[in-house]
């Protein structure tokens, strides 16, 4: 797996699974430490799926996809179930980060309209760098995907839109004042105030259940790498380094820093109860390539490892009571690289 792709939230579902619906995973497929979950169900089947995130009355989720090196990636919908899997995004164009208004209407972002084709690929002489496309902005349509509508737009980036559980404000990343930073605004696009203003980048943020803590993850370079940085980010491109996860209030005061390992820890999320956070991170694994699931209290205390698998796991999301998870992971591929959806009961 990129990790490239995991900053930018651009990773993804084939639109033909193998199978309808979700099947549960053979006992040999999970480690006995992985104590927390239990009857995981695995819900689509082959190529890139992940984002998966669910639906106010948690009966659908929404997620990106694609299957094949070149390919974009869409966003699709499907049942809790992994039935009545649909295309949802336009087709054209590259998308990612989807989410669900509180009325089943979707957001996501998309570059569809500067162009149908996939947008070019970052020059790699440059070593290794992501792309943060300019093209992208933020769109809403119907549940099916029709009547789509451009709710959040900038001469820079824009993506990574989240909803609070509260169904009042959207928390987005963008690049519109210069530097990676995070925005709140209403449901329609309106009333945007920025939320993040220390150099580097703060993205991939979620709110709290009762919407007065966002959650999110940030690097901030200093020195020559904060040189590099601003000429990169002139560039429309970042290069990874050190993402921690921070947690701060609604309004954007009241910042803390949970994580200090010097790791890739990303796609964090509210455990219910509003005193702990699930979060990704490569911390246990010299080499950087394994992300496993990790909990830790909001005063950054108590860190437990969740996931043991020797591969991806990430994008975990609760259900609102607490009693189940949906996350992403290569765990019981098909295909060396799968990446797909999968659903559990959460055990305390």
């Amino acid at each position: 797996m990129k990790f490239s792709i995991l900053l930018v939230c651009c990773i993804a579902l084939v639109s033909s699974n193998s199978y309808s619906q979700g099947k549960p995973i053979p006992d040999s497929v999970v480690d006995s430490k992985e104590k927390h979950l239990k009857n995981i169900t695995q819900l689509t089947f082959g190529g890139e799926n992940a984002e998966a995130y669910l639906s106010f009355d948690e009966k659908q989720l929404i997620y990106q996809a694609h299957t094949g090196e070149d390919a974009c990636d869409q966003i699709y919908s499907m049942n809790i179930d992994g039935t009545n899997k649909k295309l949802v995004s336009t087709g054209k164009g590259r998308t990612t980060c989807a989410y669900f208004l509180p009325n089943k209407s979707i957001i996501y972002a998309s570059t569809h309209e500067a162009a149908a084709e996939c947008p070019a690929k970052p020059d790699m002489s440059k070593g290794y760098v992501w792309p943060l496309y300019g093209s992208y902005e933020i769109y809403s349509a119907k549940p099916n995907g029709k009547d789509v509508k451009k709710i959040i737009s900038s001469t820079g980036y824009d993506a990574e839109a989240t909803v609070s559980p509260t169904g009042d404000k959207i928390i987005f990343t963008s690049t519109r004042d210069g530097d990676i930073d995070l925005y709140s605004c209403d449901l329609n696009g309106k009333n945007i105030k920025r939320l993040t203003n220390k150099l580097g980048y703060d993205g991939g943020a979620f709110f709290s259940f009762d919407g007065k803590q966002i959650v999110y993850r940030a690097s901030h370079p200093t020195g020559k790498d904060s040189v590099e940085y601003v000429s990169l980010l002139g560039q429309g491109l970042i290069r990874p380094r050190q993402l921690e996860i921070y947690v701060m209030d609604a309004d954007g005061n009241n910042v803390k820093q949970l994580t200090n390992n010097g790791k890739a820890n990303f796609a964090p999320f509210f455990h219910p109860d509003g005193k702990r956070v699930i979060f990704s991170s490569n911390m246990d694994d010299p080499k950087g390539r394994n992300f496993d699931l990790y909990m830790i209290n909001t005063d950054g205390t108590g860190l437990e490892r969740i996931t043991y698998f020797g591969g991806f796991d990430g994008f975990p999301m609760f259900t609102r009571n607490g009693k189940k998870l949906v996350f992403c992971s290569n765990r019981n591929n098909a295909n060396p690289g799968d990446t797909n959806v999968f659903i559990c009961d959460w055990v305390e």
